[in-house]
């Protein structure tokens, strides 16, 4: 079973999981050649991962079984388990719980070889009404405080499997970063009864720095205090604070607007290994004012050395200026 371990200096709490390193992985060196090999999300392996809980398939096929066009399965190593109760509990000066949560996988495609900024916009939907779907069920339980969503692209990115997929951690409680941005938000609404993420969207596109592409629901930005070269925020233009709540016939826009960015960001940085993040709302809140989702993708272009860890500054070699007019130049 995985603890969940509470730092008394910062608040900060740990997952220690034993069992993530038993995990397989594909990435024995730095080599960026495709490897093949057995891969257990492939088409006819189905029965070498957890059984399905989600898929996109014909009616008319039995789960578990090839055809599919994307699956969401339980992951095999999980950082967090779903059974269980928290049992939240001291040990002297420290504060502990049982890891209680919930970890899977979204594989996104069939395709071993298929990267994520090649698929078709009807792909990339698919993918996020997964993620919407997953959320909406996973909310559900009242144990769980808050969903995050992401994808590691690459070895360097933290991928320890070729094929393209993304992954969904649920916490029993808020995660540290996600409390100071909605701190930040809260203190910015006390103040000028208004959504930080809504002024930062008006300035932005008065200003017209660094804007990388917009639509008529969404903005993608190379952010004003960018702590990584190329990091670009996706944000909804107008006010909302849950991803899951997007209406529905706004995905096909912002799968639109995803794939443009990661394309962008291909063409310019030769297919680089990157992140991207959905922060959104605490999943046991209601609608709030003063909170905004939005999407950080972030190219992994720099290591995060000993002046960062022991700081918590970020120095970044790139200003988002740069970052910015390089992106609108190559297009999609």
């Amino acid at each position: 079973m995985p603890e969940l371990r509470k730092d008394p200096i910062i608040g900060r709490w740990v997952i220690i999981s034993t069992e993530r390193g038993q995990r397989p992985s594909d990435w024995p060196g730095e080599s960026k050649e495709k490897l093949g090999g057995f891969c257990p999300f492939c088409p006819g392996n189905e029965d070498k991962t957890p059984p399905e809980i989600f898929s996109i398939r014909p009616k008319s096929m039995e789960a578990n079984t090839t055809g599919w066009q994307l699956r969401v399965v339980p992951n095999k190593f999980p950082a967090l388990q779903i059974e269980g109760e928290l049992q939240r509990r001291g040990r002297g000066v420290y504060d502990l719980m049982n890891g209680i949560g919930a970890h899977e996988v979204i594989i996104e495609t069939p395709d071993h070889y298929r990267e994520f900024n090649d698929y078709s916009i009807e792909q990339i939907e698919n993918v996020l009404l997964a993620y919407q779907s997953r959320i909406l069920d996973l909310k559900k339980d009242k144990r769980f405080k808050y969903i995050l969503i992401f994808k590691n692209h690459g070895r360097s990115a933290g991928a320890s499997l070729e094929h393209s997929h993304s992954q969904l951690i649920v916490t029993p409680i808020v995660p540290k970063n996600v409390l100071e941005e909605l701190d930040g938000a809260k203190r910015h609404f006390n103040l000028k009864e208004r959504c930080i993420f809504c002024d930062i969207i008006r300035q932005e596109i008065d200003s017209d720095k660094r804007v990388v592409t917009q639509t008529d629901n969404f903005i993608a930005i190379t952010p004003f205090a960018a702590r990584f070269p190329y990091e670009v925020w996706i944000l909804p233009q107008g006010h909302s604070s849950h991803f899951e709540n997007v209406e529905r016939n706004h995905y096909t826009e912002l799968a639109a607007m995803l794939k443009d960015v990661l394309s962008r960001l291909s063409k310019a940085l030769e297919a680089p290994p990157y992140n991207f993040v959905i922060h959104t709302s605490p999943i046991q809140d209601g609608d709030l004012d003063e909170y905004h989702w939005h999407i950080e993708v972030i190219p992994k272009l720099t290591k995060v050395a000993g002046f960062e860890w022991g700081s918590g500054f970020y120095i970044n070699p790139t200003p988002p200026e740069t970052a910015c007019a390089h992106l609108r130049k190559v297009g999609f």
